[in-house]
C-alpha cells in the first residue's frame, strides 16, 4: 500500500449517515422483438462512499478538517474511508464487541506502551485469492457464521459477500462484489468489524465547508473508489 494514503480520522470525524453503495457496471444489448432491452451484469463496478452530516464543531475537528482537505488537493489525491455499518457486519449474537488492546505473546507491548488492536470479528481467507475473481475461501475464527450482505475490506480494498456457496465447517465459499482489486493471500486477516475503501472525493470542492456565528457545522463529503490505483497496482507501476 503506497505511503501517500491517508486515513479519514474514523474516532473524530463521525458522519451522522454513512451510505456505501456500489455501482454496477452492467452491458445493455439490442432490443428484442418485443421492445425489452436487456442488461447483462459484468464483474466490475465501483463504490460509491457518501458521508452525511460531519461535525465539524470544535477546533480539533475543524483543523483536521482543513488539513485533510489541504492533503487531498482535490479529487486527485487518495484517502482510505471507514465503513460505519455495524448492522451489516457478522458480530457473534449480532452486538458490537468494543476493540480490545493486547500485548504480544509474552505479555509485552510495544515501545511506545501500545499493543495490538483486536477487534470483535476474526476471519481469514482460505487459500490464495487472485486478482479479478468474484469467489473466495473463508475461514471464521470469531464471529456470526451468516456472511451474506457483510462486508470487508483487505488493505483498503472494500467488498460486499452475497452468495455462500459452500460451507463446510468453520469454512465457506462465497461470491464477492466487486471483483478481488489485489491479491490476497493464504490465511489473510479480513477487516469485518470497520471495513475501509480507498477513495477520492467525487469532484475537486467535495470538501467545501465554512463557518457561522454559532459555531455548529456539518457538512456531506461524498468519494468514489479509486480503481485508477488498483489498475495501476495490478500492472506494477506503483
Amino acid at each position: 500500500m503506497a505511503s501517500d494514503i491517508i486515513e479519514w480520522p474514523g474516532d473524530l470525524l463521525v458522519p451522522g449517515e454513512c451510505r456505501p453503495n456500489l455501482v454496477p457496471f452492467t452491458r445493455s444489448g439490442g432490443r428484442s422483438l418485443g421492445g425489452v432491452q436487456p442488461s447483462v451484469r459484468t464483474d466490475l463496478g465501483y463504490w460509491s462512499i457518501e458521508y452525511h452530516d460531519v461535525p465539524l464543531y470544535g477546533a480539533d475537528r475543524m483543523r483536521t478538517f482543513e488539513a485533510i482537505k489541504d492533503i487531498l488537493s482535490g479529487s486527485s489525491g487518495r484517502i482510505a474511508v471507514p465503513i460505519y455499518a455495524p448492522d451489516r457486519a457478522p458480530f457473534v449474537d449480532g452486538i458490537p464487541a468494543i476493540p480490545e488492546v493486547l500485548p504480544h505473546d509474552d505479555d509485552t507491548f510495544f515501545d511506545d506502551d501500545t499493543g495490538y488492536l483486536q477487534g470483535g470479528i476474526s476471519i481469514v481467507s482460505q487459500g490464495v485469492t487472485p486478482i479479478g475473481v468474484t469467489v473466495m475461501q473463508l475461514r471464521i475464527i470469531e464471529g456470526d457464521a451468516a456472511l451474506s450482505g457483510t462486508l470487508f475490506s483487505f488493505n483498503h480494498a472494500l467488498y460486499r459477500i452475497g452468495q455462500v456457496i459452500e460451507v463446510a465447517g468453520d469454512m465457506q465459499t462465497v461470491r464477492i462484489s466487486p471483483t478481488v482489486r489485489e491479491l490476497i493471500p493464504d490465511g489473510a486477516d479480513l477487516e469485518f468489524d470497520r471495513p475501509t475503501c480507498l477513495c477520492n472525493l467525487v469532484d475537486d470542492r467535495g470538501m467545501d465547508n465554512g463557518s457561522n456565528m454559532i459555531g455548529y457545522e456539518s457538512v456531506s463529503v461524498n468519494f468514489n473508489e479509486d480503481t485508477n490505483y488498483w489498475n495501476l497496482l495490478a500492472l506494477g507501476q506503483i
